[in-house]
């Protein structure tokens, strides 16, 4: 955050602002605490989910510590599980977790963690390994994305919709098929990136692109890769100099870090543009497939919605691959690229790119922010 008055310093170079009190560290390697402990949810982030979800403030706080609930279950059942352990997702028309084991065996001990239990036919280990196999065969334009979905316990690949008879999507199908156990699904449109052209008093450029700021940590904020290369200038929403792309990985990975100086500083809050009272950062916790999660980017602001699926290999419309990008209903749109996905007071990750808009609805994916931080060696700003 930069030294300024006036009414712009609610829309910082951070998309942060700073907060009273001590701070705290926590780095990749960390043990964060359990999603939104000891802090209840605010009548705004509960007005976000009526809009988002359709629940009701009672059901809202009700899915909330479920969610906070499966995030333990799940670290005790992916262990009693053991090699046997297939993938999880949390439902929420029963607020409770399911995990897929492969054998009958392990199911008792899994159940013993107050989780559901599947039988399925491939351990995660297994689809894991097939879809990395897919990820070696050049993917056609009409081929979206490919990913492991425990659900249907096999690799799905997301065809963009009218493309499915093309021949090179025909060989790229048949192509996974020859290796790994595939599904193919239908999705809209092809997906892109979300970085925008230059548009007046939004927090931060690299030459003609905005883009939007992710977490802050110890030193700077990591963000987007695909919005600047390392040794790139950063200008802040004033226009004044930032900082610098300290290292930037895209394609393959979509993630950056940039140190800030010259009167900037750095907090652990993200943004909730008047939508949610601004969201203190806690740690970095990761929320399993089908909880809620939040996002927050400089064009469209703060939206909600669910993880749909992890360790996705997208293929942007313009060629570029990127892997283990998670999967989200959330709609995003030029500019936010790089922004935060935070679930609760738990960093998630940052903004990749997605298909659709804010006003029909689309999908999104982002970066996880723990391989950031285990990347670049950073330390997350925590409160």
């Amino acid at each position: 955050m930069r030294r300024k008055t006036g009414a712009r310093l609610a829309l910082s170079a951070l998309l942060l602002l700073a907060t009273c009190g001590g701070t705290g560290v926590a780095t990749a390697a960390t043990t964060a605490t359990t999603p939104g402990s000891g802090a209840p949810a605010s009548a705004g982030l509960l007005d976000a989910m009526e809009r988002d979800f359709g629940l009701s403030p009672s059901a809202a706080r009700d899915r909330l510590a479920a969610e906070r609930h499966a995030v333990g279950v799940e670290r005790a059942a992916r262990e009693a599980a053991g090699a046997d352990y297939a993938g999880s997702w949390f439902d929420a028309g029963s607020d409770r977790l399911t995990v897929a084991v492969t054998r009958p065996g392990a199911a008792k001990a899994v159940r013993r963690t107050g989780a559901a239990v599947r039988i399925v036919e491939h351990s995660a280990a297994r689809l894991d390994a097939a879809k990395a196999r897919v990820d070696r065969i050049k993917a056609p334009s009409g081929v979206a994305s490919w990913r492991v979905d425990p659900k249907a316990n096999r690799v799905v690949v997301s065809v963009v919709a009218g493309h499915a008879a093309d021949k090179d999507v025909e060989a790229f199908v048949r192509r996974a098929r020859a290796t790994a156990p595939v599904r193919v699904a239908t999705v809209a449109d092809a997906p892109r990136t979300f970085a925008a052209g230059t548009v007046g008093g939004d927090p931060y450029y690299t030459g003609n692109v905005r883009c939007s700021i992710g977490f802050s940590v110890h030193g700077g904020f990591v963000t987007a890769g695909h919005c600047g290369r390392a040794g790139a200038s950063v200008r802040g929403w004033d226009g004044s100099a930032m900082g610098t792309f300290q290292g930037s990985s895209f394609p393959g990975d979509d993630y950056a870090y940039v140190s800030v100086g010259q009167g900037w500083w750095t907090v652990p809050v993200v943004l909730g543009w008047g939508t949610i009272p601004d969201r203190l950062v806690r740690g970095s916790t990761e929320m399993p497939v089908g909880t809620s999660i939040c996002r927050s980017g400089s064009t469209t602001h703060w939206h909600c919605g669910q993880v749909l699926a992890k360790n996705e290999t997208v293929n942007y419309s313009d060629g570029t691959v990127v892997h283990q990008l998670t999967k989200t209903s959330v709609c995003a749109e030029p500019g936010d690229s790089g922004g935060s996905f935070i679930s609760g007071d738990q960093a998630q990750g940052v903004t990749s790119g997605g298909w659709g808009n804010c006003s029909g609805g689309g999908e999104t994916w982002y970066q996880p922010v723990n391989e950031i931080l285990a990347r670049y060696g950073l330390t997350l700003h925590v409160t």
